[in-house]
């Protein structure tokens, strides 16, 4: 076994978890629907707060406009609900109207299990100007069909 022990130095890179961007400064945020007990800007914040959670049943987007390009390493999204229930999120960037999907996740939350999702997403991303989230908490597909409430504990850019 190869064995190294390097004590930090002055040129020691800083931590991801201490690059998140603060979203509330350098985007836009627009999203089809919101709690007034629950606003968009509890899912941002550096502090614990209830997240964020939409007005009305079935699916949901939360779409970010950054004021400047972006590169972005890493997405962090948790999730937080015990009902039972089967979510399904989509995460597109792009430059505004031009957006491609990087990623597609089913979850299952139980109340006798899982209750929490949190998905870390390692990505390669230049000249972002806009992010979304699709968010669909019962995968319906269909507000009219829907039971649940979309929310978000927290969203997290590096």
């Amino acid at each position: 076994m190869r064995k190294s022990i390097v004590s930090p130095n002055a040129t020691t890179n800083t931590p991801i978890a201490d690059n998140w961007r603060d979203l509330e400064r350098i985007a836009r945020v627009e999203i089809t629907s919101e709690d007034p007990a629950f606003p968009i800007e509890n899912a941002f914040g550096k502090a614990a707060t209830p997240g964020w959670r939409a007005a009305g049943t079935g699916p949901q987007v939360i779409k970010l406009f950054f004021d400047e390009p972006q590169a972005i390493r890493r997405i962090q999204l948790h999730f937080v609900d015990s009902a039972e229930r089967s979510q399904e999120i989509a995460v597109y960037a792009g430059t505004g109207a031009e957006l491609r999907e990087i990623v597609r996740q089913q979850w299952n939350f139980s109340p006798n299990g899982t209750t929490e999702e949190l998905e870390d997403y390692a990505v390669d991303l230049h000249n972002i100007t806009a992010l979304e989230l699709r968010i669909d908490p019962d995968r319906s597909h269909n507000p009219a069909e829907s039971k649940h409430y979309a929310n978000l504990q927290t969203l997290k850019l590096a």
